[in-house]
């Protein structure tokens, strides 16, 4: 699939990124190729590969404890908060 300028300026657009006229062409080229790139994984038959849930298999996944590793220090943090309120930060309004 071949991307055009307008998709890719648009693509920008939605993604809130700001492209300059020197990098768009360089973008066009490079989104097309992934897309082909897809394109072509799409095509692999992979209707007898069957679900993994490990990568390695007979492989486990090292787990740590679950311990607590740090105390609750929320009243050292807000002490430097300008106003604390029933142990929440107080802000000024924003929306009226």
């Amino acid at each position: 699939m071949s991307l055009t300028r307008r998709d890719v300026e648009g693509i920008a657009h939605l993604a809130r990124l700001q492209v300059t006229e020197q990098e768009l062409p360089v973008y066009v080229d490079s989104l097309s190729k992934i897309l082909s790139f897809v394109e072509q994984l799409s095509a692999a038959d992979t209707a007898a590969v069957e679900p993994m849930a490990h990568p390695l298999e007979g492989e486990v996944q090292r787990l740590r404890p679950d311990e607590v590793a740090e105390s609750d220090r929320h009243e050292k943090y807000q002490a430097n908060a300008p106003q604390v309120k029933a142990a929440l930060y107080v802000v000024p309004r924003v929306i009226e």
